[in-house]
């Protein structure tokens, strides 16, 4: 047993939470002015997006100093005070470790560019080629070439993701001491865990192949990006290095793991990370071109990912659970319905999470229901990835109306406006206009609101959090499906030697019966109706939770 498999991740994107300096943007003394609020859900982690020195091209997601915080976000020792209140009140601190690639402005990219000769141009990856001819056929997940010309040495870099970003080259032992020395800066200070950031592509595949015409984006993220000859080797050695010698919990985002491949990076006998972000449910309603091109909600294939990732870490590595985070839209605007049971279905979400085999991590916002932004025009877009797809739909001639309804549904902006604190000007955010646009519904859906009332999806999550630390069962207990193929009801079993717990879930807008057999000895625990009774028909998006009776 460990605490980080019994406890709850609350994460933070720094910038959208609370701004406490008044300049529009959320800052670390706005998360320590909220540790109380945050302490009050019963979570026990808090991750924290980067908050490192960084010019922000991809919000903070591009670092110029790994050693340092963002001006904006304060400084080191308003990190050391946020640290040690936390740690005060018994929460533990997960950071945000970004190392597949750096930002262009850090010192050795700056370095590195100007001369083939410095010993840091080999902390990077680059390819001979002539200026209008790439190197490959490589796309970078945010539009465009992956490959960016250097005129100073006559050559290109490889990145992944923006232009900024330019990707580390591990395969320099040197580089992957500068890593664990930037890890073990952390650790010392006391940080509890590392989320480490695409970790899954780090190791190239040294040949550059061309991606084949047509393929769609998950098979180039698994086949071409991720998953890299000596990845499993770079880990390892990141692990018995520095990783080892704390008690820490070490979560890999994991673009283009699957289950083939998943349980490499988490098995315990291998000694490299205990979870894993994979993004099979979160990815599934992408068509051949990505998110911008999406396809039908396929609930069957939604029910199945869960149940084939629960049983490839049934007896070795353990299963993170999570709906949503700053990547992604808001988990009841994607996988519930918004409008005419926004709270219903908000609370349904929240059982799902709360019931599962693994570590539920939570986003913020998600337990007050927030919901996706209706912004009217691309203008009001501030995530890069949003901006270069829209430039480059532009170019290739795209319906634009259906481009930007994609957007809307899509859009990383979704997750990233800012924390609905109270009704009063800018959700109580910021005193003054913050850095992106409110969503208008901040009046109805807001923290203050919801700590009033008893019903409230805020208190549903806090109390579907106690009853998960009150049963053991629901953190480590065996689960199965009851009915893989059933169209409207996801409904599992969770059960050990001490209980058993079935969980019935209508993820529909109408009433549905449910089997009366499997529920006849059981006693109804909770549900996100009030007025809930032990009938056999569940409402649209009603959640219950069952216990056996002894």
């Amino acid at each position: 047993m460990k605490w980080w498999k019994e406890g709850i991740i609350y994460q933070i994107y720094p910038r959208s939470f609370f701004d406490s300096s008044g300049n529009g943007i959320g800052d670390l003394n706005g998360i320590s002015k909220k540790l109380h609020y945050i302490k009050s859900l019963g979570v026990d982690m808090v991750w924290i997006c980067p908050f490192y020195k960084s010019p922000n091209k991809d919000n903070g997601y591009d670092i110029s100093d790994y050693k340092d915080i963002s001006k904006i976000f304060g400084d080191l020792n308003t990190f050391d005070t946020l640290l040690k209140k936390m740690h005060s009140l018994g929460l533990k601190l997960i950071m945000d470790l970004v190392v597949n690639h750096t930002s262009d402005k850090h010192p050795w990219f700056k370095k590195a560019r100007k001369s083939r000769k410095s010993k840091f141009h080999d902390y990077y990856i680059w390819k001979d080629g002539e200026k209008d001819k790439k190197p490959n056929n490589w796309k970078s997940v945010f539009s465009g070439s992956a490959w960016k010309w250097n005129e100073q040495t006559k050559e290109y870099f490889l990145h992944l993701y923006t232009k900024n970003q330019p990707d580390l080259n591990w395969e320099n032992p040197t580089v992957r001491k500068e890593v664990y020395s930037i890890i073990d800066f952390w650790l010392s200070k006391g940080v509890d865990g590392i989320r480490m950031d695409v970790i899954s592509l780090i190791s190239k595949r040294l040949d550059f192949k061309n991606i084949p015409n047509n393929m769609i984006f998950i098979d180039v993220m698994e086949k071409y990006y991720a998953n890299g000859p000596r990845v499993h080797e770079y880990i390892k050695e990141m692990n018995k290095k520095v990783l080892s010698k704390y008690d820490i919990v070490t979560i890999g985002e994991g673009p283009g793991i699957n289950l083939n491949n998943g349980l490499d990076y988490v098995n315990e006998d291998e000694n490299e990370l205990n979870m894993i972000f994979h993004f099979d449910h979160l990815t599934m309603d992408f068509g051949k071109e990505g998110k911008y091109d999406p396809i039908p909600f396929d609930f069957i294939k939604f029910k199945k990912i869960f149940s084939n990732w629960d049983k490839l870490f049934s007896k070795r590595g353990w299963n993170s659970i999570f709906l949503g985070n700053h990547d992604f839209s808001r988990i009841v605007s994607r996988f519930g319905n918004d409008n005419e049971f926004h709270e219903e279905s908000s609370k349904l979400l929240a059982t799902l999470l709360m019931t599962l085999r693994g570590t539920p991590s939570l986003y913020q916002g998600d337990e007050i229901g927030m919901t996706n932004v209706d912004y009217s025009n691309i203008s009001f877009y501030d995530d890069v990835e949003t901006i270069n797809a829209w430039k480059e739909a532009i170019d290739n001639k795209k319906n634009m109306k259906k481009f930007f309804e994609a957007i809307q549904k899509q859009s990383r902006d979704n997750a990233r406006t800012p924390m609905q604190w109270d009704n009063k000007k800018n959700a109580g955010f910021s005193k003054v206009k913050p850095w992106i646009k409110v969503n208008d519904n901040y009046k109805k859906i807001n923290v203050k609101n919801q700590e009033k009332d008893l019903d409230s999806i805020l208190n549903y999550y806090k109390l579907l959090i106690k009853l998960r630390k009150e049963n053991s069962t629901l953190v480590y207990g065996k689960y199965e499906d009851l009915g893989p193929m059933h169209t409207k009801i996801f409904s599992y079993k969770r059960w050990d030697e001490n209980d058993v717990f079935i969980i019935h879930l209508n993820f529909s807008n109408c009433s549905v019966k449910i089997n009366s057999n499997e529920i006849k000895d059981y006693k109804l625990v909770i549900s996100n109706y009030t007025f809930a009774k032990k009938s056999y028909n569940l409402n649209p998006w009603e959640a219950r939770i069952y216990k056996l009776i002894k």
